[in-house]
């Protein structure tokens, strides 16, 4: 780990870089399996999954029966806390279910707006050194919410060919209307291209590898929209004197086991605070089972000392985190100074794993600076805004004039003509 102290506002700029990625040769890469997919459909599928996950599988599409299999393989107290987990997430996005609110913006001329689901949604759920069955809840039930009608999973199998349980309860349980055994960039390209049987989609969602993360970025070449171009985890701790130092170490090492390219920071005011968090971290680095990881994670990591709160807030925003964690007193006074963040959790108390399970917020979510123009996956995520206009003759009369001549400023006669010929017809009647 890097540890800094008191560095000038100046030197900020080189402690806000995130590991970087190798992408050599990625783009020709990526465009050669979306190539292979594009030719050889399932087939190409077939032999990626052998290629890069060392499974064989013969068909791609899970069947019924191995989704009833696996939910007999489930433990009851697992089968339990996705349920709660389900009901807390399902509760918080469907508070973000709009109503339709029509404005009179001028006399006889109203304007509203109104959601729709885009019907055909794809989410990819990584399974390599950690099955993520808790991504699909975070995608799979704002999409049922939206009401998409086609959510495709893909995943990639293990050697065996299987998929991870969990994910294929949990998909069952979130509405899932097609499973299929495919990760990586692969993936996404059947996603985006389709195959003979996996679907074209017309959004990609969730997280993955370099090698994800560029494929979805390939795929908005074939009219498929991604969330976001989301890459390696990452979380930024803020701690004054009333921090607890073993609280905030877990948070730090519970993003970097994530993998060897996530990225932690940690800011504090407090000397004290500041030494122990960082013995903290190494003790507990020790008992951690992905201790490897989180080590390869920690050697691009900042430990970083500065003087006031409104510092560590200025650092933060010029970051811009996926998670920022406040372990601050009176944390809820600084909420209006922060700009740039993903998902913020306050206090001692909010760890940031609440939000990757079961708060109710979402965790996918934007890093790499990416907090500072890209939301974290929500309801609207999942459904397109369309607006409407109602004009009566009256609303056209009492606007007409204003239209008229803004379209003849731009030399746009025909659409001031639009107008004209509909007023002239108006006025003859009388």
């Amino acid at each position: 780990m890097n540890v800094i102290q008191y560095p000038q506002k100046n030197e900020w700029s080189k402690f806000i870089k995130r590991p970087a990625i190798k992408k050599e040769k990625l783009t020709e890469i990526i465009a050669g399996i979306f190539s292979q997919v594009e030719k050889n459909g399932d087939q190409a599928l077939i032999n990626f999954n052998k290629k890069f996950d060392g499974a064989e599988t013969k068909n791609i599409k899970v069947s019924e029966e191995e989704i009833t299999y696996a939910e007999e393989q489930i433990r009851n107290d697992l089968k339990s806390a996705i349920q709660e987990a389900k009901e807390n997430i399902t509760k918080f996005h469907a508070s973000q279910i709009p109503g339709v609110e029509k404005i009179e913006t001028t006399e006889g001329v109203f304007c509203w707006r109104e959601n729709r689901p885009i019907d055909k949604v794809g989410i990819y759920i990584p399974g390599g050194t950690a099955p993520l069955f808790s991504t699909v809840l975070m995608l799979a039930i704002p999409a049922q919410l939206a009401g998409c009608k086609e959510i495709i999973l893909c995943t990639p199998p293990d050697t065996q060919g299987n998929i991870h349980p969990a994910i294929l309860f949990t998909a069952k349980l979130c509405g899932v209307t097609e499973i299929f055994k495919v990760g990586g960039a692969q993936a996404v390209a059947a996603m985006a291209l389709g195959t003979e049987s996996i679907p074209n989609v017309y959004k990609i969602f969730g997280p993955g590898n370099q090698y994800v993360v560029a494929a979805k970025e390939f795929a908005q070449n074939y009219n498929v929209a991604i969330d976001m171009p989301a890459g390696p985890s990452e979380v930024l701790v803020i701690a004054d004197e009333q921090a607890i130092p073993e609280f905030c170490a877990a948070d730090l090492l519970s993003q970097a086991e994530h993998g060897s390219d996530s990225q932690v920071v940690f800011l504090s005011t407090d000397e004290k605070i500041f030494n122990e968090t960082i013995r903290e971290t190494e003790n507990q680095l020790a008992a951690l089972p992905r201790n490897e990881l989180a080590k390869e994670a920690l050697k691009n990591s900042h430990f970083i000392l500065l003087n006031t709160i409104d510092d560590t807030l200025a650092f933060s925003n010029l970051y811009a985190p996926e998670h920022l964690i406040l372990a601050i007193k009176d944390s809820e006074n600084f909420i209006a100074k922060i700009q740039n963040a993903g998902s913020v959790f306050l206090g001692n108390f909010s760890c940031e794993s609440a939000g990757d399970y079961a708060s109710g917020t979402n965790h996918t979510l934007p890093t790499n600076g990416f907090a500072k123009n890209y939301s974290g996956v929500s309801l609207d995520s999942f459904v397109k805004k369309i607006t409407f206009q109602n004009l009566s003759e009256e609303g056209l009369r009492n606007l007409g004039k204003t239209i008229e001549t803004m379209a003849e400023a731009e030399g746009l006669f025909a659409h001031r003509n639009a107008v004209s010929i509909r007023l002239k017809i108006e006025n003859e009647k009388f």
